[in-house]
This record gives structure tokens, C-alpha cells and sequence, in this order.
């Protein structure tokens, strides 16, 4: 296992977790006057479109940055894509852990978040994201631990399709509130039944193709 790499990767998508928390606890100030700063998200507030511009080019900016360091950071198609969301794991559990510490926000994992704005909102409690952060941390570190040298990638295309089928679940679960979120509604029950699925299958297939191709 390269460990210096994979260290500085943590490093730095720990860090940048903390200035993301950061962020959101001064937006939270603005967009909730008078309101404790670890109170609820939902209904969400009216956001004046130069704001609302604004931070959906900053999640879109964050995407890149995260990309940029997996891009920088490995050569191949699959390692890089692993560094990708190795980083992205951490920095979601990072970015949740300094809202806590900082304004004790979340107050539990079941507590609802609007996760993206792009190109509808994201809504879930907190532990889904959570759960995918982990999930994405466990199965790139597999694949950053194993020796760079040049063997095929243990994930076939068929792989990739089953992967991308079950991220769809998990995505169409997110945005299951996005029309309510949008009209400043209260959500409907978060829908786990879609989204556990996607998630189970998902990292069910990943730890199959594994050990297959390490046998």
C-alpha cells in the first residue's frame, strides 16, 4: 500500500471538509436570521437567484477541486477514479463533523439535509450520505491498496453497468423531494426502500467482483 499518498489524499480532503463546513455554517447565518444556527434546514428558505447562482457554482466548483486532486494524485482510469471518491468520502464525513462540532448541527444522523442544489434539490436525513461516504471510502481504499502495475482492472464493463444502475437508485432516492424542496414544502418520508437497495447492491456486486478477481 502506498501510504504516504493515500495519507496527504485524507489530509487534504479532511481539510477541505472543514473549510466546506465553514462555509455553510456562515450561509446558515445569513439565510436563517434569528434562528439558532443548528436549527432545521426544511421548509427551506427563499434564495434570491445571485445567491442561489452562486452556490450551485460553488458545489460545482467543489466537485472539480476534488476531481483535480484525484487527477493529480494517480495515472490510471480506475485508480484515479478511486482517489475521486476516496477523497469525496472523506470530505462529506469531515464536513458533517465540523457542522456538529461547530453549531451542533446535525442533531442526528436522522436529521434532513439538502445534500446538492445541481440540478434539483438533494434532500435526505443524514445518514444516507453518510452511509454512501462510507461505502466509497472502503472500496477505493481496495483499490488504491492494490500494486500499481499495470495488471487489467478487476471491474469489467458489465461491472460498471450494474454500478451505474445502482447509483441511479441512490440518486433518484435523493431527489425524491426535489419538486417539494423547490416550492418550499414540507418533504415526504425519505424514501429508504429505493435507496438502501441501490446502496446494498451496489457495494454488494463491488465486494463479489473483488474477490473473484483476487482469487
Amino acid at each position: 500500500m502506498r501510504r504516504a499518498p493515500l495519507l496527504w489524499l485524507t489530509i487534504w480532503s479532511a481539510a477541505f471538509g472543514v473549510c466546506e463546513g465553514a462555509v455553510v455554517v456562515y450561509m446558515r447565518r445569513l439565510l436563517y436570521p434569528g434562528q439558532l444556527a443548528g436549527g432545521p434546514l426544511f421548509p427551506l428558505p427563499d434564495i434570491d437567484a445571485p445567491l442561489l447562482n452562486t452556490e450551485m457554482a460553488r458545489e460545482a466548483a467543489t466537485l472539480l477541486m476534488l476531481l483535480g486532486v484525484a487527477m493529480l494524485a494517480e495515472r490510471r482510469p480506475l485508480r484515479r477514479f478511486a482517489a475521486f471518491a476516496f477523497c469525496f468520502g472523506v470530505w462529506d464525513i469531515v464536513y458533517y463533523a465540523m457542522l456538529h462540532v461547530a453549531i451542533g448541527w446535525p442533531a442526528s444522523l436522522m436529521t434532513w439535509d439538502v445534500l446538492f442544489l445541481i440540478p434539483k434539490p438533494w434532500a435526505s436525513p443524514v445518514l444516507a450520505p453518510v452511509l454512501v461516504s462510507l461505502a466509497l471510502i472502503g472500496a477505493s481504499a481496495l483499490i488504491l491498496a492494490r500494486p500499481d502495475d499495470g495488471a487489467p482492472s478487476p471491474l469489467r464493463p458489465r461491472d460498471w453497468l450494474v454500478e451505474a444502475a445502482c447509483g441511479a437508485l441512490i440518486l433518484w432516492a435523493f431527489l425524491w423531494n426535489a419538486e417539494a424542496a423547490d416550492r418550499m414544502e414540507p418533504l415526504s418520508a425519505f424514501p429508504w426502500w429505493l435507496f438502501l437497495p441501490g446502496l446494498l447492491c451496489g457495494l454488494g456486486w463491488f465486494v463479489c467482483r473483488w474477490r473473484a478477481a483476487r482469487t
